[in-house]
């Protein structure tokens, strides 16, 4: 069965990055001049998703407005001939992609936000895409698990390895065999194990490819010790019955749910954008010049 749909959980709070997310999205916080959920609908749209489904909460409707025309913005647009900034404008409303929203009217967790989208999906295999995470390569990472799905008819989840110290923020696999170049037979799921108890350094990095037996094992998977429904606990109880299998991915990822990593992250887009590459890369030479002297004083 063809992959077409997604689900992009959206409903967080974004702590991390208090003062500004009392009122506004982590989700639309910009990436140069693109918010970070439209690199994750770019992604599902360059993957063959056809319809989305959004998972919001409370004051997330700037995520739906702007995936919304916005005639009076337009019309002043074409009003002063700023014909680029217009056809910017339209492009983002004509992605070509269906997008729906439902709410989280509760912080429960991601295995919740997921289970949120069971209507949605029906009896079809689907994507989550966690918008933290920004991937590049070549093929999108999503595209990369649709293959996947499409040879092995299974769940996939995308992991990669990550720092030892660090794995205690990740969901972490353990793996049994790889049963070819990059795809891993996966013994178990643990979240967010401790560093002396993780079973390896391949972790979970917010790409997903689920069939629909996961939505009744959601239904009955209990709260962990925060009230919440953890979706990589889920998981763990689909690969007892069924195969899910972890894919390598070997791009780069960009973590943005932090403001080190977003900071970085920004940046080393603004090296790649037309507008700034050029000044930007001047001001970071003199900069490195700046500090090297104050470290020398």
């Amino acid at each position: 069965m063809k992959v077409r749909k997604a689900i992009i959980p959206a409903a967080g709070l974004g702590t991390r990055f208090m003062p500004v997310t009392k009122s506004m999205p982590k989700e639309m916080l910009p990436i140069v001049d693109k918010p970070t959920i439209q690199f994750i609908v770019e992604e599902a749209k360059k993957s063959g998703i056809e319809d989305i489904l959004i998972v919001t909460g409370k004051n997330k409707r700037s995520i739906e407005d702007h995936f919304d025309s916005n005639p009076e913005l337009e019309q002043n647009l074409q009003e002063k001939g700023k014909t680029g900034l217009l056809k910017m404008s339209q492009d983002i409303t004509h992605l070509g992609i269906n997008i729906y929203y439902t709410r989280q009217p509760y912080p429960a967790g991601l295995g919740d936000a997921i289970a949120r989208g069971r209507s949605f999906v029906g009896d079809e295999p689907f994507v989550v895409m966690l918008g933290d995470d920004l991937m590049m390569d070549k093929v999108p990472l999503t595209k990369q698990l649709i293959d996947r799905y499409n040879e092995t008819h299974a769940s996939t989840i995308a992991v990669m390895p990550v720092p030892h110290k660090e794995v205690s923020k990740y969901g972490i696999i353990k793996p049994e065999n790889e049963i070819m170049p990059g795809l891993i037979n996966v013994k178990s799921f643990v979240e967010k194990p401790a560093v002396d108890k993780a079973p390896s350094d391949f972790a979970i990095i917010g790409r997903y490819l689920l069939t629909p037996e996961i939505f009744p094992i959601l239904a009955e998977q209990k709260p962990d010790k925060g009230g919440e429904i953890q979706l990589t606990d889920a998981i763990d109880t689909m690969n007892k019955t069924q195969r899910v299998f972890a894919h390598v991915f070997n791009g780069v990822r960009h973590d943005v749910g932090n403001k080190e990593n977003y900071l970085e992250t920004s940046i080393e887009y603004g090296l790649k954008h037309p507008e700034t590459k050029d000044a930007l890369r001047k001001y970071i030479i003199n900069l490195g010049k700046k500090l090297e002297k104050q470290g020398k004083e």
